[in-house]
């Protein structure tokens, strides 16, 4: 377990740089100011009343940041448990977007992205898939060097799911 903890938060740092390269890119080609939607929902979960965020990039930084390499713990867990690849960061992105919005809504920063205006909604959803992706790419590299996960060993037993296949022998 600590082996996934340190390198799901190397994997959410390089994944929320990725991200933020990528957002940043974006904003200067559509004109797109910069969310501050982080520095409100930590300020809400901390309890402070709601200050202007703008005075406070320390504090959207620190969300922006602190969220997406809490949440790169879960990926670096799922790429030591054998779940690596495009389909376990599939799996992992939309983890990551239920994390936002339930931080955004729980504290009443954020609105159901049904409800937001399509060009938003896809501007999200695209930096993080970026960042789902990019995160999952460090951590499968970083749980490769200690070889496949057990889930890998079990899938090499019978190659597709078999219902005739038990779990691998404990402790291998």
């Amino acid at each position: 377990m600590t082996r996934s903890v340190w390198q799901g938060m190397v994997a959410g740092a390089a994944g929320v740089a990725v991200m933020t390269l990528a957002e940043k890119a974006e904003q200067r080609l559509t004109h797109r100011p910069g969310s501050y939607a982080p520095a409100y929902v930590l300020q809400r979960l901390a309890g402070r009343r709601d200050a202007e965020p703008r005075r406070s990039d320390a504090l959207n930084w620190s969300m922006h940041a602190g969220q997406a390499m809490l949440v790169g713990v879960l990926r670096g867990a799922m790429a030591n448990a054998g779940l690596r690849g495009p389909w376990a960061s599939a799996m992992f992105t939309v983890v990551r977007l239920t994390s936002d919005q339930l931080l955004e809504n729980a504290t009443g920063v954020g609105a159901p992205p049904w409800t937001w205006p399509r060009r938003e909604l896809a501007v999200d959803l695209l930096h993080k898939t970026v960042y789902g992706y990019a995160t999952g790419a460090v951590a499968d590299l970083l749980a490769a060097r200690s070889g496949p996960g057990p889930g890998q060993r079990h899938a090499a037993v019978a190659p597709g799911r078999r219902s005739h296949v038990g779990p691998v022998p404990a402790g291998r």
